[in-house]
């Protein structure tokens, strides 16, 4: 449903120099930078899934969801969604989409929440009765109707962001873009959009591309993620593929009898301490899954208390992030000043 092939967007603009004489030369001999935003992304999310587009922020997301919602052109390479070239179609390419970015809206400030979705009822050419049976279905999930004669600008960000899901969706696209939907909301409205979302990827097989930093959000919904840092996709594969890679996907906590015993055991190693407990993880030189490193520890020292617990999501993103920039390329620079085109 989704489909990106090398993926590229430079942005041109002009280098600023401080002070009045740099801000002159930027007039008159300007200097120009060229800096690639997203570098060779290349992308294939099937029909029914849902995909999260991680990475830190500047790391190129937002960008790469524009390119594929047919708002921004690509520098090089192709995408297609549904089928369709989304900036050479985009008419065609916005009725087959739906799209959520962060804290802009959709819908018409000054209107009510129910005259909004009317408008968008005729803008789509949606048949009164599928309206009103989306409207019924939405309203179930996301409990629309206590706020739908509710002006927008009136309404909290957690009761905005359903009513913009459900206007992204009131069309009945294939293909559903959120770019940071949950951004800013409490925890009570983030469950409530989890399960809405749960519910149009699993029962009406909505394809689902969302960016989000927040972990609990993709550990509960992604069935699949794409981590991208400096404009470049540099894993694709499943949260534990993420865990196996920059963390492990499993650590035992334990508290020996004797605080004195050191532990000897091939295939784990300390990773931290907490006054007498120890937090140990598998160093691949031993295939341990956790229950069998587990029984092994209890056979080989005499233990006070033990545990197994899964590494912390955000410990290890940010592992990844850290490691991303450390092996980042010096961005390339073009800088095509008009004194040097003259020859100095």
């Amino acid at each position: 449903m989704i489909l990106a092939e090398g993926l590229t967007k430079t942005f041109r603009t002009v280098r600023r120099v401080p002070g009045f004489r740099g801000a002159a030369r930027s007039l008159i001999a300007p200097q120009w930078e060229t800096k690639a935003v997203v570098q060779d992304v290349s992308l294939h999310v099937r029909q029914g899934e849902l995909l999260a587009l991680l990475g830190p922020n500047g790391a190129g997301k937002s960008t790469t969801i524009k390119m594929l919602t047919g708002i921004l052109r690509p520098t090089s390479g192709r995408a297609r969604v549904a089928g369709i070239d989304p900036h050479l179609e985009r008419e065609k390419n916005a009725r087959n989409i739906g799209a959520v970015f962060g804290q802009r809206t959709q819908l018409w400030w000054d209107l009510p929440v129910r005259e909004s979705f009317s408008i968008l009822k005729d803008i789509y050419g949606i048949p009164d009765a599928d309206h009103r049976a989306r409207l019924a279905e939405f309203d179930e999930l996301l409990a629309l109707s206590s706020f739908q004669d509710t002006r927008v600008r009136h309404l909290s960000l957690g009761q905005r962001v359903r009513c913009d899901l459900a206007a992204a969706l009131l069309h009945d696209p294939p293909v559903v873009f959120l770019d940071e939907p949950t951004i800013g909301m409490d925890v009570v409205a983030k469950e409530q959009v989890r399960r809405f979302l749960r519910h149009e990827v699993e029962q009406r097989g909505r394809t689902v591309l969302l960016t989000t930093h927040d972990m609990t959000e993709v550990e509960r919904l992604a069935e699949r993620v794409v981590l991208i840092n400096h404009g470049r996709v540099v894993l694709d594969g499943s949260l534990d593929d993420i865990r196996r890679t920059y963390g492990s996907a499993w650590q035992i906590h334990v508290t020996l009898a004797d605080p004195a015993d050191g532990i000897r055991l091939d295939g784990l190693t300390v990773v931290r301490r907490d006054g007498p407990r120890l937090f140990l993880a598998p160093d691949d030189t031993v295939p341990f899954t956790a229950h069998q490193a587990l029984k092994e520890l209890i056979q080989h020292h005499d233990v006070a208390e033990v545990g197994i617990e899964q590494a912390d999501l955000e410990d290890v993103m940010r592992a990844a992030y850290r490691h991303q920039d450390a092996e980042a390329p010096v961005p390339a620079r073009d800088l095509l000043g008009a004194s040097d085109r003259r020859g100095g």
